[in-house]
């Protein structure tokens, strides 16, 4: 546990030399198991991410009950509901990065015009309905737009990306923020060219055996 806590203060601290968070904002977290309870560990509210050690690191249960020494982001429903509802979710990152978080706030999901939008499990990147920070209501609106997809746009807010390890989650966060820049890119020049159903659907198969090696 003492090196999970570790690993997540540092993929925190590359959200910031990335692009994808600054200052304070965002928020991540890990499935993990402490004395034989389930449930995952979450960086605390309010800390700069350079400033954490791993006893600020909160373990949170899927009840919604802590231990630990600092209060869970302000964020943790989702975190907790994303865990609960998606087994294959291990490790959670939300960012408020610069193209994802511009496009949230014109409330618009992402078409297929680039073939890796099929990197996050469908033809389309969804944007989820708008509600207040930390409640029960933005989290059952990003579990509803991350439906059958390990991304999601959060309207006037940032981006929730998951993946199966804390460094794969990063990546995808960062391919995130890469497509949206593109997309926003291309929408200066006009209206990209979308790829239709039949080939989103070979994509989509595609990546179904996309990334065969397991990855730390």
């Amino acid at each position: 546990m003492p090196e999970l806590r570790h690993k997540l203060i540092a993929t925190a601290c590359r959200t910031i030399t990335s692009g994808l968070n600054k200052g304070i904002a965002g928020n991540l977290s890990v499935r993990a198991e402490e004395n034989g309870e389930a449930g995952f560990l979450i960086t605390p509210t309010g800390i700069p991410y350079e400033s954490l050690a791993p006893e600020d690191i909160v373990f949170m249960r899927l009840d919604g009950s802590v231990s630990g020494r600092r209060k869970p982001s302000s964020e943790w429903r989702f975190h907790r509901d994303v865990y609960a509802a998606r087994s294959e979710a291990g490790a959670i990152v939300h960012a408020h990065s610069p193209f994802a978080t511009s496009l949230a706030c014109l409330r618009r999901d992402i078409p297929p015009y680039h073939y890796m939008i099929a990197r996050f499990g469908g033809d389309t990147l969804r944007c989820a309905s708008y509600a207040t920070f930390g409640t029960q209501e933005l989290s059952d609106a990003a579990l509803a737009a991350m439906a059958q997809r390990n991304a999601c746009l959060l309207a006037n807010h940032g981006m929730l990306v998951f993946g199966r390890k804390l460094d794969q989650s990063l990546d995808l966060a960062v391919e995130l923020e890469a497509l949206c820049e593109q997309y926003w890119r291309a929408c200066q020049l006009g209206d990209p060219v979308l790829l239709d159903e039949r080939e989103m659907a070979t994509v989509l198969e595609k990546f179904a055996h996309y990334e065969q090696q397991d990855s730390s």
